[in-house]
């Protein structure tokens, strides 16, 4: 099982246990340099010297004592490699986009999945354009605060608790059955 704990490097290099830290970081930099390889397209020389120069880094606020938590120092350093491949890309202005756009990157899973919640959505919007206005503006204030007690719903609505969760079940039960119908046709 591969390992994904490295907080025995940080141990190692924070002790100057050289054959150790030297052991973990054979382990850690080639998934270093994959994830940048595969990810964000780095070509093998980029990934190799990103992962490097963001280990240097790393190994700098090791040294200085800022990491506070050591189990999460592969994160850390993932997540220090893609600042590196971001910036060393902006500095020969090669990466012309947002840099957000790099951490947003939508895989084609992603494409699908988002496409088929946008198709619920708009299902679920045209179902709720069939409640009448009262069944409607309930169910929209339940949607936008699932926090809300029932009790705290019918104060606002002037409603009794009891008249909230019946009229809330039968909206449920008409927006499923709704749903199913458009979803299936």
């Amino acid at each position: 099982m591969p390992r994904v704990d490295y907080s025995e490097l940080v141990i190692a290099l924070q002790d100057g246990d050289e054959d150790k830290a030297n052991e973990l970081l054979e382990e850690v930099m080639p998934k270093l340099v994959e994830y940048l390889h595969v990810v964000l397209k780095a070509s093998p020389e980029e990934a190799k010297e990103c992962a490097h120069q963001s280990f240097l880094d790393v190994l700098e606020q090791i040294r200085r004592g800022n990491i506070k938590e050591n189990k999460y120092i592969f994160s850390y350093l993932i997540k220090t490699s893609r600042n590196e491949y971001i910036r060393s890309k902006k500095s020969e202005y090669k990466f012309t986009g947002d840099p957000k756009d790099v951490y947003n990157q939508i895989v084609p899973a992603d494409q699908v999945e988002n496409l088929v919640e946008r198709e619920r959505m708009q299902i679920l919007e045209e179902c709720l354009q069939e409640l009448d206005p009262d069944s409607r503006r309930l169910i929209r204030y339940f949607l936008k605060n699932p926090d809300k007690s029932t009790k705290q719903v019918a104060k606002k609505f002037g409603l009794t608790h009891a008249n909230v969760r019946t009229k809330k079940s039968r909206i449920t039960h008409t927006l499923h059955h709704c749903f199913k119908r458009k979803s299936t046709n």
